[in-house]
């Protein structure tokens, strides 16, 4: 598993799981922001640019991830946050190990699996991805993603490195991803973000997460688009993990 660490080994630690299609500089501007108090890991998901290996599964993923902080950060962090994708893997984290992290940020994860988005996810593709690297077409893909404009290069550059069979498999995983019973044995103090403009599935999976997790709290961010919060409002996002961090301390 291939990772960018910001601040020193030695800090409180900190991973961030990025969305699906993206990679790690979805949380760059954060982990800067966090780097002076903290160490700041942001692993790149398989199947995505740089990470070196393919998608297999969300589980698969997850136990890479359980496995590394195992070997490489003491075997529990201060806090694991997760966008889309990277908030499905981080569930399945906590269902593996209740008490890998202190707290947990589960930002517009899909838990309620549709059969007819993934059997609709390869054709769709099919018809698309031969444009992936037709710059104008992926500003127009990125514009519908209402990511802020200066991340438009990264997007573009790793769009264009992930195969076709990798977004293949982890759209299809994601679309039908459903969180696992032992995560209601999950220890630590859990946040569950969605944003107020997301689709009705979005919030009810969002509803369904946070009844799952004992002590969990929900908060619906009104107005917010789906991953507004991490990609677009790094500062917000970077003070709500100190919050969480100091709150936990009291």
């Amino acid at each position: 598993m291939k990772v960018r660490e910001y601040g020193s080994g030695s800090a409180r630690q900190i991973v961030l799981l990025h969305g699906g299609g993206l990679s790690w500089w979805n949380y760059r501007d954060e982990a800067e922001l966090l780097q002076k108090s903290f160490h700041v890991i942001l692993p790149v998901l398989d199947g995505h640019a740089g990470s070196g290996k393919p998608f297999t599964s969300i589980e698969d993923n997850a136990a890479e991830i359980v496995d590394f902080i195992g070997r490489e950060l003491g075997g529990s962090v201060d806090l694991i946050g997760g966008l889309s994708l990277g908030a499905q893997v981080l569930l399945e984290i906590l269902s593996m190990r209740g008490d890998i992290c202190r707290c947990a940020l589960v930002e517009s994860a899909c838990a309620v699996p549709s059969a007819l988005t993934a059997a609709l996810t390869g054709p769709a593709l099919g018809m698309s991805y031969g444009l992936i690297r037709n710059r104008a077409f992926a500003r127009v893909q990125f514009r519908s993603l209402h990511i802020r404009e200066d991340l438009f290069a990264d997007y573009y550059r790793d769009s264009c490195l992930i195969s076709r069979e990798d977004m293949t498999a982890f759209l299809r995983a994601s679309s039908v991803y459903q969180p696992k019973d032992p995560l209601r044995d999950c220890r630590a103090r859990v946040q569950v973000l969605a944003g107020g403009k997301e689709g009705t599935r979005m919030l009810r999976s969002a509803e369904l997460i946070h009844g799952m997790i004992p002590g969990s709290t929900l908060e619906i961010l009104p107005g917010f688009r789906h991953g507004d919060l991490s990609l677009n409002r790094p500062a917000g996002y970077a003070a709500r993990i100190r919050g969480m961090l100091e709150r936990i301390d009291l």
